[in-house]
């Protein structure tokens, strides 16, 4: 088990990232000695996601952990649980909120992980969807990251998340234009294309249209996702977006680009 550090709610964002970093090279270790047969890792690193934190947050909001304060955290959507077990060694406590059916590995990976690092990261197996997420608790921060365009029922998960977390970090793929340059509609659908950024919409994707993933569904735009996280109950303290923030589609790899939100709900 990797010991924890003391909490320290004062460390800036730059230092949160490199110690992340550290944490990642010391974690991606221990999975190639855990070498598991029936499964794969995660492929993707979600501690780079606070690289994108450090160019979103700004003056106070700088110092994340105090955002967290006296609760646990929420990691939703967490993959193998890497930022939570990273949150976790930094002393903080908290719970991991993902659904086996839309894990990569099942929670395969997240399970055996939490016994290889001794964890004490509570596992929450649930279909958010569903709307069956009814945690006993609150929480001071919420990492909700690259889960949005996955829900079919984004609304009411953002409602859930607003009533039950005072603070979270929310990413998501969201599109200026419903289809890239020179796309051809197919029947009746996208006969034109369309500018969508300052209309507060969301495009529902075809089974295959965006990287031949059924798992994707609604891609807001930046006003439709400015509207839904208003009317879910949060106030945004902070949003950037990333990639391509020229002519973003829903559907092409040239056409990703990713909004990152730093959010307050008003129920607290």
């Amino acid at each position: 088990m990797m010991p924890k550090t003391p909490v320290d709610r004062d460390l800036d964002i730059d230092d949160i990232a490199a110690r992340a970093q550290q944490f990642r090279r010391e974690l991606d270790r221990t999975k190639r000695k855990l070498a598991p047969a029936g499964f794969g890792w995660y492929p993707y690193g979600t501690l780079d996601n606070f690289v994108h934190l450090q160019a979103l947050l700004r003056g106070g909001h700088r110092r994340l952990f105090r955002l967290i304060g006296e609760d646990p955290f929420a990691d939703i959507g967490a993959a193998d649980g890497d930022t939570a077990f990273f949150l976790e060694h930094c002393g903080f406590r908290g719970e991991v909120v993902d659904h086996p059916p839309t894990n990569f590995n099942g929670c395969r990976g997240l399970h055996l992980l939490k016994g290889a690092l001794g964890s004490s990261v509570a596992i929450a197996e649930t279909d958010l969807d569903a709307g069956a997420w009814r945690p006993g608790t609150r929480y001071g921060l919420a990492f909700f990251l690259g889960i949005l365009y996955h829900l079919k029922n984004p609304f009411l998960v953002l409602e859930s998340l607003s009533a039950n977390c005072r603070h979270a970090l929310v990413s998501t793929r969201i599109a200026r234009y419903n289809v890239a340059p020179g796309a051809v509609g197919a029947g009746d659908v996208n006969l034109v294309r369309a500018e969508v950024r300052t209309m507060p919409v969301a495009y529902l994707v075809g089974a295959r249209e965006t990287n031949d993933d059924p798992t994707n569904f609604w891609m807001f735009s930046e006003a439709g996702l400015r509207r839904v996280l208003d009317r879910a109950g949060f106030d945004v303290l902070e949003f950037m977006t990333v990639g391509n923030t020229v002519d973003s589609d829903p559907a092409t790899a040239r056409g990703d680009e990713r909004a990152f939100a730093l959010l307050r709900s008003r129920h607290f």
